[in-house]
């Protein structure tokens, strides 16, 4: 069966919708605090706010007004889509379920005290924290790249302004030009990310600018949906990518942005427009609130979603250390439904069901020619663990991949209606 809206909303709200009616726990309403409006956060806010129905304070930080989602941001760039496509308003949190959105940056947590500083200063106390804040990049884990170097070797990894800057140079690139992409090391956000990204980067170059060449320095031995990818890149694009992994020098990769120049394994090369996806942690705040480990992740309670370092507050997301669940936009809204039936049962007393989690990530090839990767979840005592799992295959013919890309329209309409209401 397609996952459209009607069929996402339902699937995904039937636990919620079975859940007793509140009953609060003592005399002052309990308050939440949300920091991060993405997947996690902004499913998290509204699934708590209206199954609550006001029986807890919910307040949401979030700097940007607008959401660009990072996922379908790809088919932006392929020039399936309008940016506007992709952006989202928190108007109907606020109005239509009572979510307090503030617009702001959350700059503190005093998790002794149960409090949420942000940048104008106010505070805000709390009972249950969740933090949501997605990725950040690990400094110098591309020689020659930070962040003052975005707008010369963009990331395009946060969605908005750095995605509609990546397309704007590659539509202003020479003829026969090179588009070069650092891909980054696991773990990272979606990880069938940058191999859509440059189907849809062909896609583009394929009808404006057909001799130009794409080359990925990549520092993993494999990555996700790798087959079906090869097999459209031969397909769709013949002889215009190439892909370098770690045994020909895609783990020695230095970028040179004054002079448009990237090293691969000590040789130069002068690119067009090269996208710098570099290595990636949790969103800062997860550091600053002292909730990540070694590795710059935020590990977690596997069925909760509470974090390890503090069982007063959750994570969800990009940004946490679970197991088996990718960094993608449908986990993090898996995830946060979750911990809203959690941190609902242990404020109201209302009734807490076992935790089940499920994914699917989307891909888009070339027009009509769609895959996925998914799995259904449950926790363990250790991790997070896949249960049940699925992907396309190759050869595939053409109505069941224009099903599947069909499909994923019908997920992102129903995903973004439950992030926003």
């Amino acid at each position: 069966m397609g996952l459209n809206r009607r069929v996402f909303l339902g699937t995904m709200s039937a636990a919620a919708a079975a859940l007793s009616a509140p009953r609060v726990l003592g005399q002052a309403r309990p308050r939440v605090v949300v920091i991060g409006g993405g997947c996690g956060g902004a499913t998290l806010s509204r699934y708590l706010a209206k199954d609550s129905a006001g029986a807890i304070d919910v307040t949401l930080i979030e700097a940007q007004r607008s959401y660009n989602t990072c996922f379908f941001g790809n088919l932006y760039i392929g020039g399936f889509w309008r940016i506007e496509d992709t952006a989202f308003g928190y108007a109907k949190l606020a109005t239509d379920y009572g979510v307090n959105v503030v617009h702001e940056f959350a700059v503190g947590v005093d998790r002794d005290a149960k409090v949420v500083t942000t940048g104008s200063g106010a505070t805000f106390g709390y009972d249950r924290l969740v933090v949501a804040p997605g990725i950040d990049f690990k400094e110098g884990s591309v020689p020659g790249w930070d962040l003052s170097a975005q707008d010369a070797m963009p990331h395009a990894y946060k969605g908005g302004t750095q995605v509609q800057l990546l397309k704007a140079q590659i539509a202003a690139m020479p003829q026969g030009g090179v588009f070069a992409m650092v891909a980054p090391p696991n773990p990272y956000r979606c990880p069938p990310g940058p191999y859509e990204r440059v189907c849809m980067v062909a896609h583009l170059l394929k009808q404006s600018n057909p001799t130009a060449k794409i080359l990925i320095a990549d520092p993993k031995e494999s990555f996700s949906k790798q087959g079906l990818f090869e097999e459209a890149w031969e397909r769709h694009y013949p002889g215009m990518i190439t892909r370098i992994g770690p045994d020909m020098g895609g783990k020695a990769v230095e970028v040179r942005p004054d002079t448009m120049e990237i090293v691969i394994d000590g040789e130069a090369q002068e690119v067009d427009v090269c996208n710098v996806i570099p290595a990636m942690r949790a969103g800062n705040i997860a550091a600053i609130a002292g909730l990540t480990n070694e590795a710059g992740w935020v590990p977690v309670d596997p069925a909760t979603m509470a974090t390890r370092a503090d069982g007063a507050v959750f994570a969800l997301g990009d940004s946490t250390q679970q197991g088996d669940m990718p960094k993608s936009g449908f986990s993090a809204n898996s995830q946060a439904k979750v911990a809203a039936n959690v941190i609902r049962g242990q404020l109201t007393g209302s009734r807490i069901f076992p935790a089940k989690y499920s994914n699917t990530c989307w891909s888009l090839l070339a027009p009509e020619d769609g895959v996925k990767v998914g799995a259904s979840y449950e926790p363990t005592p250790e991790k997070i663990a896949s249960v049940e799992s699925f992907v396309s295959q190759k050869g595939e013919d053409a109505d069941l991949r224009r099903r599947t890309y069909e499909e994923s329209l019908g997920w992102y309409a129903g995903i973004t209606a439950d992030m926003f209401g």
